[in-house]
């Protein structure tokens, strides 16, 4: 009876060792033909005061099953999230999902801090440079400010995300909320983040910008 238990625990032990074998095996090579888009960015990306599945991002990564199956997205988006606070993670981020296509979107935070127009250039410099350095094509978002904080500093502000997206060759759009910010009924209470309803019109506008990298 001894000996007939030990010959099937044998055999137990060879089974678990062969199935543990396999799906070591198997799983990096399902993975490996799946590419990843990486966003990085603020509130606007992170779905401020919406349900996980409204958000823009999670609304193009439904739209991506469908129409790309062979990627995925990476919502790596923090709300309140500067331009230093993307530049410091970025690298972490991109070690860790290994994207090919990054989206930036952020420095809406930085503008609305009045944060000096120099650092958010260097720090989103820095990103677009750490992605590049990894191979990865980047579709970078601009932001726009209010008049009210002055003539100059507007646009110097947003003249960076131009002139970096020509610098460096990148995806552009020039104002994340460009399908939504005419109308006041896009926001929610606090005039600053779009509602569900809107965010379909994000989806669309930023897929005009990702689409292409995915080809």
């Amino acid at each position: 009876m001894k000996s007939r238990y030990g010959a099937w625990q044998t055999r137990v032990q060879r089974g678990v060792m062969v199935l543990l074998a396999l799906l070591l095996f198997s799983a990096p090579a399902a993975a490996a033909g799946v590419k990843t888009v990486l966003v990085l960015g603020d509130s606007l990306s992170a779905g401020y005061g919406l349900a996980i599945n409204q958000g823009w991002v999670a609304l193009t990564a439904q739209r991506m099953r469908a129409s790309h199956p062979g990627w995925r997205v990476v919502n790596a988006s923090i709300s309140g999230e500067t331009t230093a606070g993307g530049a410091s993670r970025v690298g972490a981020e991109i070690a860790r999902s290994r994207p090919s296509v990054v989206v930036v979107e952020l420095g809406a935070n930085d503008g609305l801090r009045g944060l000096a127009v120099a650092q958010t250039r260097a720090n989103l410099e820095r990103i677009i440079r750490t992605a590049k350095g990894a191979n990865a094509k980047v579709l970078l978002i601009g932001m726009r400010l209010p008049p009210n904080f002055g003539t100059q500093y507007t646009r110097a502000f947003e003249q960076t995300f131009v002139e970096l997206s020509k610098q460096y060759q990148t995806a552009f759009l020039p104002f994340m909320l460009e399908p939504v910010a005419a109308d006041r009924g896009n926001f929610q209470d606090d005039n600053m983040h779009p509602t569900a309803a809107a965010q379909p019109k994000l989806r669309d506008y930023v897929w005009t910008g990702l689409k292409p990298l995915l080809n």
